[in-house]
């Protein structure tokens, strides 16, 4: 479990008190991160405090920056090469989307605006990546916060360290994740677990999908969306599982009172408000106090790999095709 929980009496956000807090938390995170090396932030208590106790938005995009570490990754003239080679398949998808999920942001509509062009780009880098709208809402999001090129070794990072294994070819490790996330429910809440399960028959994998390949845009509002990242970019996945064993015990009446597996997945991927805690900090605090032991979930996932990994071994040794080899297609730059 998560050691730590964050302060469930915060003042409201127009208060002098509150607005002296932020400015306080500025000044901390402005001084912490120039002596915190990017690949040790993940492993700094002090890191860890700071954000339980809050990231201020006008140090936000630094502070992803730092937990992914994206400067490391990023090379200088790559993003610009990507972007000149031939468009991908998924490009009027992309297009498509862009629109659909993000009607209120204009900027990210045109086929060679920011966010076509940083999927563009991504795709073409690394190709094994099977496209699926999860990708423009997680890029769409980090584009309302970050310069484009930037966001794109954030989102590159983001990819590489937690997410890429959702959208490869092969969907096992959502199978997996989404296996072990219906046994957390069960072991959370038994009734919900056979509403949802047995009684609707609603795959595992649908509800999982939903969430964890959209890092819950558009399930989850702004605000509180932006606390959850802050601390997924520390702790990695298995906050998700927090958020999702949150979000069900918010909804647990209405998924108890529901009558079809279409108005159960309506309450679990667009939440009434009204069911939510009043404020970010209170739902990131609900998601953090969740029943769930966070090494077993790394242990099972860790297992599960390990067992696909020889799974994959043995379909090559044998000649047959198996899961495809993860690549990577960097441009040369001069």
């Amino acid at each position: 479990m998560f050691p730590d929980a964050i302060s469930s009496g915060t003042p409201p956000v127009e208060s002098p008190m509150s607005i002296d807090a932020h400015r306080q938390r500025e000044v901390k995170w402005m001084a912490l991160l120039p002596i915190v090396p990017p690949s040790q932030a993940r492993r700094n208590k002090k890191v860890k405090r700071l954000l339980l106790d809050g990231v201020p938005s006008s140090v936000r995009y630094l502070v992803w920056c730092h937990l992914s570490d994206s400067k490391a990754r990023a090379i200088p003239g790559v993003y610009t090469q990507l972007g000149k080679r031939q468009r991908v398949p998924a490009f009027s998808d992309i297009e498509k989307d862009a629109k659909k999920y993000f009607p209120d942001q204009t900027q990210l509509h045109p086929f060679d605006g920011p966010l076509v062009s940083l999927l563009q780009a991504y795709l073409n880098m690394v190709p094994d990546i099977q496209y699926s709208s999860g990708l423009t809402s997680i890029a769409g999001h980090l584009l309302l916060l970050s310069p484009e090129e930037d966001a794109f070794w954030i989102f590159a990072s983001m990819m590489d360290a937690h997410l890429r294994p959702y959208f490869s070819a092969n969907t096992i490790q959502l199978e997996v994740d989404a296996a072990l996330l219906s046994k957390a429910i069960e072991a959370n809440d038994s009734a919900v677990c056979k509403k949802l399960y047995v009684t609707f028959s609603i795959p595992p994998g649908a509800i999982a999908k939903s969430w964890f390949s959209t890092l819950f845009v558009g399930t989850l509002p702004v605000e509180y969306l932006h606390r959850i990242w802050d601390v997924f970019l520390y702790e990695g996945v298995t906050l998700l599982f927090r958020v999702g064993l949150a979000l069900v015990q918010c909804v647990r009446h209405l998924l108890l009172q529901s009558t079809s597996e279409e108005a159960a997945m309506e309450y679990l991927v667009h939440p009434p408000l009204a069911c939510l805690p009043s404020t970010a900090d209170a739902f990131l605090n609900q998601a953090l106090m969740m029943k769930l032991k966070d090494d077993d979930v790394r242990k099972q996932r860790i297992k599960m790999e390990a067992q696909i990994k020889r799974q994959t071994q043995s379909r090559t040794t044998n000649g047959s095709s198996g899961m495809q080899t993860a690549s990577i297609s960097l441009p040369k730059t001069s």
